[in-house]
């Protein structure tokens, strides 16, 4: 059998990378980072029509409208929350009263609406949200459809108290 020698130095730093690599998964956790709030995007506010009625779907539908809200800070999804919509679709300019809808988060803070399909106004396809109910800032969201063909978009808050 082979006579193995090891320096004291290459014992030592063996055992000191061991237990770096050993022990890394009982050090103290890293503290999540904090949830940042949305910003309120340009050209959200655009043809707002404040108080818009609380609906089961705007015109005859065909295209989804979905998101969640969330509290900034934590992340803790927020139930109750009304959300309004509003869009250029083949029934109406997002001008016109009867695009605009409100629907409320559910337990999740998810929210779900149908409206008819968005076509673009001004070159874009395009949805505009709006979260305007005092206990958290207002935020106007425009995202923007990937395709004109699209049939669903969805948009995300994430809201600082007032």
């Amino acid at each position: 059998m082979p006579d193995i020698r090891f320096e004291r130095r290459t014992l030592l730093a063996a055992g000191a990378t061991f237990a770096v690599a050993g022990f890394a998964g009982f050090t103290v956790p890293t503290r999540a980072a904090e949830v940042a709030a949305t910003p309120t995007m340009r050209g959200g506010a655009n043809n707002y029509m404040p108080d818009a009625p609380i609906v089961e779907r705007i015109g005859g539908g065909g295209f989804w409208m979905s998101g969640t809200v969330r509290r900034a800070g934590d992340g803790a999804p927020l139930e109750g929350r009304r959300i309004q919509i509003w869009a250029h679709t083949t029934e109406g300019s997002e001008r016109d009263w009867h695009s605009h809808g409100a629907t409320l988060t559910d337990a999740t803070g998810a929210f779900r609406l149908e409206m008819p399909q968005i076509v673009p106004a001004l070159g874009q396809a395009h949805a505009h949200l709006v979260y305007d109910s005092g206990e958290y800032e207002t935020v106007f969201l425009r995202p923007l459809l990937s395709s004109p063909k699209d049939t669903s978009l969805e948009a995300h808050f994430v809201l600082q108290p007032a």
